[in-house]
């Protein structure tokens, strides 16, 4: 995983980093993300470990299985008859999760600058 986490802390980085956690944390669920990649950004300062946090939270909005919560969720949902379909899931996660994802990461940057590391 180190090869494919971007160095730094420049915008283009932590975008990069917060996509990475994002897309793990949908593929193996948010908590064994967290622990693979904190200490992978942990080389790169705390910026790098925020925005790892923020791909692993936000991110799992993707799919039912990035995280535990979204899966408690959906089986409430479901128990009280206000079933979420997939399709319906995906849908707004899709439209979701990018542009706050970006959002928040930006704004992690732009502290990171007013304030420092």
């Amino acid at each position: 995983l180190a090869h494919v986490l971007p160095d730094g802390t420049s915008l283009p980085a932590l975008l990069g980093v917060a996509a990475v956690a994002a897309v793990l944390a949908n593929l193996i669920n948010n908590i064994p993300a967290t622990l693979a990649l904190v200490p992978l950004a942990a080389a790169s300062g705390p910026g790098a470990v925020l925005a790892v946090l923020l791909g692993v939270n936000i991110g799992p909005n993707l799919t039912y299985a990035g995280s535990l919560a979204t899966l408690l969720w959906r089986r409430i949902a479901h128990d009280h008859d206000h079933p979420v379909g997939l399709g319906e899931f995906s849908r707004l996660g899709l439209l979701t999760v990018p542009a706050a994802l970006a959002a928040s990461t930006v704004a992690l940057w732009a502290s990171l600058r007013l304030f420092g590391t």
